[in-house]
């Protein structure tokens, strides 16, 4: 079943995670994952959100997204990542 991470970022060092951004996709593609969304700039509707931005991938499965975010590869270029930024990170399961 499709899974969805959702990550919540607020960015404290531009220039670290513009570093981590220049090998996410790469990762991302080899490892199937899909970017649906990415926005420094969303529209809250209700409540309050304290973020600087929202993305939104889907994986295959559950093990897929394992796969890709205990890769080397992306093990590597997340240090920018955490380096740079704090998060809040979610696992969605799709809907059947």
């Amino acid at each position: 079943m499709t899974v969805y991470a959702l990550a919540q970022l607020k960015i404290h060092d531009r220039p670290t995670y513009e570093r981590y951004m220049a090998g996410f996709m790469p990762v991302l593609l080899k490892y199937k994952g899909r970017l649906l969304a990415a926005d420094e700039h969303p529209r809250v509707l209700e409540g309050q959100w304290d973020r600087d931005k929202v993305v939104l991938m889907a994986f295959e499965d559950a093990a897929a997204f394992r796969a890709w975010a205990t890769s080397p590869e992306y093990t590597e270029i997340a240090k920018d990542r955490t380096a740079s930024a704090d998060a809040i990170v979610l696992l969605l399961q799709g809907a059947a």
